[in-house]
């Protein structure tokens, strides 16, 4: 008597779960994501930066960082850059969907 239920095989239930259409939507979605990643990254280093830099002083936010003694350095810096960079990000996805959103309404 066996307490494991019969199923499929392995390679016929991977095959099942892979050409879902939920699993190829998100494989589009990740790649489509990848690729406006490295939109937003142009956008905040050579486009928004230069401003950023002008109303700071040139400040890099990358190099900023505290050091509490010479082997333990807390590099704040990048966090603030992915923190923008994710504002950024969702700005930008909002004004996107809000544009598709009303292009749909009025076709």
């Amino acid at each position: 008597m066996t307490m494991i239920p019969k199923t499929k095989g392995f390679f016929a239930e991977f095959k099942s779960f892979a050409l879902k259409g939920n699993v190829i939507e998100l494989a589009v979605a990740v790649l489509v994501g990848t690729a406006f990643n490295g939109i937003v990254n142009s956008l905040v280093g050579d486009i928004l930066g230069p401003f950023i830099a002008l109303a700071t002083g040139s400040v890099d936010f990358k190099t900023l960082s505290y050091s509490l003694r010479p082997d333990l350095v807390i590099h704040y810096g990048a966090l603030l850059q992915a923190v923008f960079n994710f504002l950024v990000i969702t700005l930008t996805l909002f004004v996107m969907l809000k544009t598709f959103r009303l292009v749909k309404r009025s076709g």
